[in-house]
């Protein structure tokens, strides 16, 4: 039928290529395809090793390869190719695998709408953070939402912005907030802006430099450092400070991506070390060993990238991660006011 709505001559042919489409359709399902050879390919794609897929799924290396084996005589086609130190994916297996987690997502969180339907937001939400959001939006959002619904429960995780990113595409996480990704298409995304991160230099109370403030760049060259491990954005947004400025980098440095490990070595020496303002402030305020550090006073500004509430593009949360997303940008929003009203 044409748009005017008459029968053209091709219709019968239309229409029978169009029902041997749809019988083709289902040749996986008829071959036998089941909800466990998805959770394999997932899995090998995850983890590059039939082995360590075989682990993950608490099976014998064994299963793992028949099951391979069985998928790739449904599917006609090679799944994976073996390497030097495991196996790669091939197109065919590349394009599966990414239909197998959306497939596996589904069925995850049709389990997860039911039991909140039961229940009445009694679910789950896996969320993943850089460190200072987590303190400054998502504590007090879970907080919030706890109080309405205890029964609910909540995973998170810190992490760096690109690491979160490719978490978040493999549906680890409901959703993100930090910054969109250097290394994967933006096209993936979508992104609600938060705020833009602050760091501050921190030392133990009592270092002498607190007795100079406000210091300088030039004068906190000279000093031991605790930096982040090299390549990671607040170390090289220091570095490239020192630069600009013609200044030497700290040649004294210890590196660690841990927090407390940082707290520590601040503590018991006279290291000063960059982090994130919102944690800086937490730690300092928090009354125990580890809390007594000093914020800094310098003449200059750490300014890190804007961060984001970030969701994967076309995948639906569900709605006790829904609430949560929402009442955390409406912590943001009250943050804003609130900085707004102290000007």
């Amino acid at each position: 039928m044409d748009e005017s709505g008459n029968f053209t001559a091709n219709a019968p042919g239309a229409l029978k290529n169009r029902y041997q489409a749809e019988k083709e359709s289902d040749s996986l399902l008829k071959g036998g395809l089941k909800l466990n050879h998805l959770r394999l390919i997932s899995a090998l794609a995850d983890h590059g090793q039939v082995s360590a897929a075989a682990d993950a799924l608490t099976i014998s290396q064994p299963a793992a390869s028949r099951m391979l084996h069985e998928i790739e005589s449904i599917l006609k086609a090679p799944l994976c190719d073996r390497v030097a130190k495991g196996m790669v994916m091939t197109r065919f297996g590349e394009a599966m695998a990414r239909r197998a987690r959306t497939i596996l997502l589904e069925i995850r969180e049709a389990d997860r709408e039911i039991t909140e339907l039961k229940t009445g937001y009694g679910g789950s939400v896996n969320i993943g953070s850089v460190t200072a959001p987590a303190i400054s939006l998502a504590v007090p959002a879970i907080n919030r939402v706890r109080a309405l619904y205890p029964s609910i429960q909540i995973n998170i995780q810190q992490d760096t912005s690109n690491a979160l990113a490719r978490d978040l595409m493999s549906a680890r996480y409901d959703f993100i907030m930090g910054r969109m990704p250097d290394d994967m298409s933006p096209r993936q995304f979508d992104a609600r802006p938060l705020g833009l991160e602050k760091a501050c230099i921190v030392a133990r109370a009592g270092h002498p430099v607190l007795k100079t403030a406000p210091a300088s760049l030039a004068e906190l060259s000279e000093l031991e450092w605790v930096f982040q491990p090299p390549g990671s954005l607040l170390r090289r947004t220091l570095e490239v400070m020192f630069i600009e400025r013609g200044l030497p980098l700290p040649a004294n440095v210890v590196s660690t991506p841990s927090v407390t490990l940082t707290m520590a070595l601040i503590a018991e020496t006279d290291a000063i070390a960059p982090i994130a303002e919102d944690v800086a402030r937490f730690i300092a305020g928090s009354g125990n060993r580890m809390g007594r550090i000093a914020i800094v006073e310098t003449d200059f500004d750490i300014n890190l990238k804007p961060y984001s509430l970030i969701t994967a593009r076309g995948r639906a949360l569900p709605p006790s991660a829904k609430m949560l997303h929402d009442v955390i940008l409406d912590e943001c929003e009250r943050n804003r006011l609130a900085e707004s009203d102290g000007l």
